[in-house]
């Protein structure tokens, strides 16, 4: 019975897996040939002002809030509208749980927790200027205009305060910028704008996410057919849409399930779905194929099928981060070490005095899941049992029964960080700063841990340990062209892509005697039924040339 089984399926995966060349030929993007010149942002491409022709922007300028308050002399209501931008709160309230997240709130295992390290940390804030808890939230003027818009490519950020040698040694020497020049070039933002922060979230190039990178400032079509200068040539805000400075899309709140579609004349400005642009029924040529795969799209997120790895373009991501061996020092000072060349031909650090160890890991095949859009997040202070480690950073949520989740592929990090023995929690780290209890100084993490949770007036039982955990981070980015999707036996197989997803009837990765049985009296039944029929046609053609032979002799 398991070979007839295995008949049925190969007949299924070949059935599933033809490709029509027609289909292929009339696919409804065609690529645009040539480098297009400006990147698409939706429904804001193009521009109607040359600020070097305003004379708020000539200048000189002091410092970036002197630009701000000439931005927003035209702008009047710009400022009021970021106020509420999470790139400007960095802060978000779960609708589901009530929890208090974003970067301000919440722990991580990459460089542990942004709180309390924002001279550090806030250079990726939309603003100027944070580097504690006095930061003003309201002052418009603090708002980072050029990040975002700047098109010179000079534009740069460093920390809000000053840090031990050990780190301010990175900001030395950079060239002086005019901000003026800066100022009058300003335009919408590309790529390079908003992966000056995401594509170097964690600590560096592609560290945190996997599908973001600098490989996707200049992509080539296999690597991303959206942002490729060969393939659609979208800025990111094509698909996080903009609307009075708040951008669609967010990964505190995913909608894995979009049952909406398109919108009318063909994007909603809303969210940043495929379902968005592409609608719920995207394999459009109406053969078998396509509507086999239609009905996919219920269970299976676009992002499994069209992203088949991530950390491509030559870009490794870390998929692993060791605290336990942070604070070796020769002779005192803290040192690193090349171990690693990526795709690209760069060197990467695999040891860091003030991190620790990195493994990394380039064309990563994804973890899956059943997704529904919300993650239950381990925050400072969600106590855990030790023995249930590795502990969930952020562990995806959903099941096959919900009816709101679809299969996702995830990056899974895995990452050795402090916590407290005493209370079973983690801890906030003090790594920056330029006082002797900063890790990223003194190299000394009991210190820092003492200081990160007094600091904030949380409970510390004075001990600290390390412990395994693990974060899980949505795989959306990399969209590889439609050649090069899965194909069906990637999934359908015995130790396939989906081997460890449960809740759902596999075929070619799942047995059942009564499936089994039916598909060989299906197998069977159509081979019994194929044979009978060609019995048929031969006893009646042996019939008619017989008779045919009769009447022939009887006419002579």
């Amino acid at each position: 019975m398991h070979t007839l089984s295995g008949i049925r399926v190969i007949l299924t995966l070949m059935l599933l897996t033809a490709l029509p060349a027609q289909a292929r030929s009339n696919w409804p993007t065609p690529p645009i040939e040539g480098d297009a010149a400006a990147q698409v942002s939706g429904p804001l491409t193009g521009g109607s002002a040359d600020h070097s022709k305003f004379e708020a922007l000539k200048g000189p300028f002091a410092d970036g809030p002197e630009v701000t308050k000439a931005c927003l002399s035209c702008h009047t209501e710009s400022g009021k509208h970021f106020l509420k931008n999470i790139h400007w709160t960095w802060e978000y309230t779960s609708p589901e749980t009530g929890q208090k997240l974003g970067k301000k709130h919440l722990i991580n295992n990459f460089c542990t927790n942004a709180r309390g390290n924002e001279g550090m940390c806030a250079q990726c804030h939309a603003g100027y200027g944070w580097k504690d808890e006095t930061f003003d939230f309201t002052n418009q003027d603090n708002i980072d205009c050029l990040v975002c818009h700047d098109h010179t490519g000079t534009y740069y950020k460093t920390p809000n305060s000053k840090g031990n040698k050990a780190c301010t040694v990175m900001f030395e020497g950079l060239p002086a910028m005019d901000l003026a020049k800066i100022a009058q070039s300003v335009q919408l933002p590309e790529r390079a704008n908003c992966g000056a922060c995401h594509f170097n979230g964690g600590g560096g190039d592609n560290v945190k996410h996997g599908d973001l990178s600098s490989a996707l400032k200049h992509p080539p079509r296999d690597l991303d057919v959206h942002m490729s200068p060969n393939g659609q040539n979208f800025a990111c805000t094509a698909c996080h849409v903009t609307r009075h400075h708040i951008w669609a899309g967010s990964r505190y709140d995913v909608i894995a399930k979009d049952t909406a579609g398109a919108g009318r004349p063909g994007q909603r400005r809303d969210v940043a779905t495929c379902e968005s642009c592409h609608t719920d029924a995207p394999h459009q040529s109406g053969s078998v194929e396509h509507r086999k795969l239609n009905h996919h799209v219920a269970s299976v997120a676009c992002q499994t099928c069209h992203i088949p790895r991530f950390a491509r373009g030559g870009v490794a991501t870390i998929m692993d981060w060791d605290w336990r061996t942070a604070g070796k020092t020769k002779n005192g000072e803290g040192y690193h070490e090349h171990g690693y060349t990526q795709g690209n031909g760069e060197e990467r650090y695999t040891y860091k005095s003030i991190k620790g160890t990195f493994t990394y890991d380039e064309n990563v095949i994804p973890t899956y899941g059943w997704f529904n859009g919300q993650m239950r997040y381990t925050t400072v202070d969600t106590h855990f049992d030790v023995k249930d480690e590795p502990i969930p950073i952020n562990a995806y949520l959903g099941s096959r029964a919900d009816g709101r989740s679809r299969i996702w592929p995830f990056k899974r990090m895995h990452t050795w960080q402090p916590f407290d023995m005493g209370n079973g929690t983690l801890v906030y780290t003090h790594l920056w700063g330029e006082d002797t209890d900063a890790f990223w100084g003194n190299y000394d993490m009991g210190k820092a841990v003492a200081r990160g949770m007094k600091e904030f007036n949380l409970p510390y039982s004075g001990e600290f340990g390390y412990l395994q955990t693990v974060s899980y981070w949505p795989i959306t980015h990399m969209v590889a062209p439609k050649e090069d999707a899965l194909g069906c036996r990637e999934c359908h197989a015995t130790e396939g892509r989906l081997s460890s997803v449960s809740g759902v009837y596999l075929p070619g990765r799942d047995r059942n005697r009564w499936v089994d049985l039916a598909g060989m009296i299906l197998i069977f039944g159509t081979l019994g039924g194929s044979l009978s029929h060609a019995a048929m046609r031969g006893v009646s053609r042996f019939k008619n040339r017989r008779q045919a032979n009769q009447d022939h002799t009887g006419d002579n």
